[in-house]
């Protein structure tokens, strides 16, 4: 369901609706306040100190730009501690021993991505797909068709990023303003991550420069560090990658929920507003006091993640917190609160988090894959049993984004979730 042009409202702490957003940042992009140059710089996730009080010291990563990392002193920032009763157990840590009796679903998806023409073995992966929306939220994706050398490239990529000195990976720094770019300080539930990142988008108009008014979006325009082409070259050919095979496992999706297959293409199209991202995980000294982030379910319709071998993420399911053990080559897949919404509450978003690490750094590559910023997504009609009345009022995707990046970098409140939005 597409709202008539118009009737998007865009709610900014300051009440602002999306066209009024969207053009005070291209004003500023005029006069230059949302040029590089002028970026905040936020804070760390750490504080320097010659030793930590507590003996709690922690090595910061920081590089001399060739792959080569430094690290100071420094202690833990109390926003990043997280309550005692989100805390990791040493049960939640082992949760990746091959003695746990249950784990994320590991499906081969060859069938789907090789558009066979063996239906029967497209059936079974769409079946196999929607049972693993329905009990987990999460599966593991195998024989997916992407190259062994793209992934090899992106996590080279991504390494030589963040070994970079952290004055220069601070000039991309994101920004209340800015969605795009470097971070060390967001927060999940209130709580600071225990990492850093890097966010990028869809660039609309590629033979135009990124922060080109035509290329501003809502949340923003890619930023880039200087004289590193082949950076932005590997990421945004990942990222072209991410939305085809996105694509396919949503038509899986829709077929596994009896609909034509490019039903939810409606919401996408050439606008979407996906968003990619590279995390990097520092050691941390104490790992039962911190997360690497904190509980929390995706906001987009599906997410689909590139993991290297250390291990962290972790799904809550039946009431316990599973271990999603690293697969070399697989890619993670889960839902996010549209998809939610879309089927009233058929498949729901699941609660995840990641695990900090004492012995050793992490790097993960999320890419979420997010409806057109004009989208309401509402219950589907065949998702609704005939007699009762959907579970959710229509939700304004730029409206619900905006406010779930407001709490990711400011600690207003609680954070915008899917059951606020449930019909009552």
């Amino acid at each position: 369901m597409t709202a008539p042009a118009g009737c998007i409202c865009l709610q900014l702490r300051t009440e602002l609706d999306a066209g009024n957003h969207v053009q005070r940042m291209r004003q500023n992009l005029m006069r230059g306040r949302l040029g590089r140059s002028r970026i905040g710089i936020v804070s760390g996730i750490v504080r320097p100190t010659a030793m930590a009080p507590h003996g709690e010291a922690h090595t910061v990563a920081s590089g001399d730009g060739n792959g080569n990392f430094t690290s100071m002193v420094a202690e833990i920032d109390p926003k990043c501690i997280v309550p005692e009763e989100h805390r990791a157990t040493e049960a939640d840590a082992s949760s990746f021993d091959d003695s746990v009796e249950r784990s994320v679903p590991v499906i081969d998806i060859s069938a789907l991505v090789q558009k066979s023409s063996d239906e029967s073995a497209i059936s079974r992966v769409v079946e196999q797909i929607g049972a693993a929306c329905k009990e987990w939220g999460f599966f593991q994706a195998i024989n997916h068709g992407v190259p062994q050398e793209l992934l090899d490239e992106l996590a080279a990529a991504e390494r030589e990023f963040f070994a970079l000195p952290l004055e220069e990976k601070k000039r991309v720094n994101r920004s209340i303003t800015n969605a795009w770019g470097y971070a060390n300080d967001e927060l999940t539930k209130r709580t600071r991550d225990w990492k850093e990142c890097f966010d990028f988008g869809p660039t609309y108009y590629p033979d135009l420069p990124d922060d080109h008014e035509s290329n501003l979006s809502q949340d923003g325009f890619n930023q880039w560090p200087e004289g590193r082409p082949k950076f932005k070259s590997v990421l945004t050919r990942y990222f072209d990658v991410m939305t085809g095979l996105s694509t396919k496992l949503l038509e899986a999706i829709a077929m596994s929920l009896g609909l034509e297959a490019d039903y939810f293409h409606q919401y996408f199209g050439k606008k979407h507003s996906s968003i990619m991202r590279l995390n990097f995980y520092p050691i941390c000294p104490d790992p039962t006091v911190v997360m690497g982030v904190n509980r929390h379910k995706d906001a987009g319709a599906l997410t689909v993640i590139s993991q290297d071998d250390v291990g962290g993420l972790q799904v809550l399911n039946g009431g316990k917190w599973i271990g999603v053990k690293p697969i070399k080559g697989a890619f993670v897949i889960n839902i996010g609160d549209m998809m939610q919404v879309w089927t009233n509450d058929i498949y729901k978003s699941p609660v995840h988090r990641v695990l900090a690490n004492k012995l050793s750094a992490r790097y993960s590559t999320p890419y979420f894959f997010n409806p057109a910023y004009e989208t309401f997504c509402a219950p589907i009609e065949a998702c609704v049993k005939p007699g009762t009345e959907p579970a959710y009022q229509p939700v304004s995707w730029a409206q619900y984004r905006l406010k779930r990046y407001e709490g990711d970098v400011s600690d207003r409140g609680e954070e915008v979730q899917i059951a606020q939005y449930v019909k009552g």
